[in-house]
């Protein structure tokens, strides 16, 4: 039986979740991405509220590669997340490889001050 992505990717993702979770403290930063954007939000568990959300569709004069771009969201979400007053996040790749923009996305977060 052959699976999809999509429920390959479901599956991952499922497995994540069940050790994965964020509080008001330390928020499970999470990940999305399309073909043409990528979106990352800090989620509270507990209570199911979004903190703070920023995708690339936020950046004004996005230029360059889909990487490049995902680099400054990882930007962007840890400015946000220093103003919202979040200091560590717990990473939630979402069943997508650490690899290619989910990657750099979070390494910019970390350059920029993120904890986790």
């Amino acid at each position: 039986m052959a699976f999809s992505k999509i429920a390959r990717r479901n599956k991952i993702k499922t497995r994540i979740r069940s050790k994965v979770s964020g509080t008001a403290e330390r928020p499970r930063m999470t990940v999305f991405r399309s073909n043409k954007q990528i979106y990352v939000q800090l989620v509270n568990d507990l209570e199911g509220k979004t903190i703070v959300a920023k995708s690339s569709r936020d950046l004004a004069d996005a230029k360059g590669t889909k990487s490049e771009i995902a680099a400054q969201v990882g930007k962007l979400i840890a400015d946000a997340a220093k103003s919202a007053g979040v200091e560590t996040v717990v990473f939630d790749r979402n069943g997508y490889l650490y690899h290619g923009r989910v990657k750099q996305l979070a390494d910019a977060a970390r350059e920029a001050g993120l904890k986790f």
